[in-house]
C-alpha cells in the first residue's frame, strides 16, 4: 500500500510513502535474495530489515513477519509477498488507532 505524505508545496512531484508489501518489495529489489528460497535463507538475507506496515511509521522486521506465517518455502517473490501480506494487514489493523488512540490512552477517563 502507499499513502501520500503531507506536502510542503515546494515541488511539483507527488511523493508517496510505501508500506506493507509495497515497502517490502522495494527492499527486496535492493537485496541479493533470489527465489526459490526458504524461510531460513530469507532470514539470513533480509531478516533484520525493518518494513513499515502503516503510513504512521509502525514497523516490523522481515524476521518478525516470517514468525507469523506457517509457510517455510517460497517458489517466487510473489508467493513470498502474498504470504506476508496478511501479516502486515493485521499489524496495520492493530495499530489503526494511531496518534489519536495514543493521545486517548493518556486521558484518565
Amino acid at each position: 500500500m502507499r499513502a501520500r505524505p503531507p506536502t510542503d508545496d515546494l515541488d511539483d512531484e507527488p511523493d508517496t510513502v510505501a508500506f506493507g508489501i509495497a515497502a517490502l518489495d522495494a527492499r527486496l529489489d535492493r537485496s541479493d535474495l533470489s527465489f526459490p528460497a526458504d524461510a531460513a535463507t530469507i532470514r539470513e538475507s533480509v531478516g533484520d530489515v525493518s518494513v513499515p506496515f502503516d503510513a504512521s511509521g509502525g514497523t516490523m522486521t522481515v524476521g518478525e513477519a516470517l514468525d507469523e506465517v506457517s509457510t517455510t518455502q517460497f517458489d517466487n517473490e510473489q508467493a513470498f509477498l502474498n504470504a506476508l501480506h496478511p501479516v502486515f494487514e493485521t499489524a496495520r489493523e492493530k495499530n489503526r488507532a494511531g496518534i489519536v488512540g495514543r493521545l486517548r490512552s493518556f486521558v484518565p477517563f
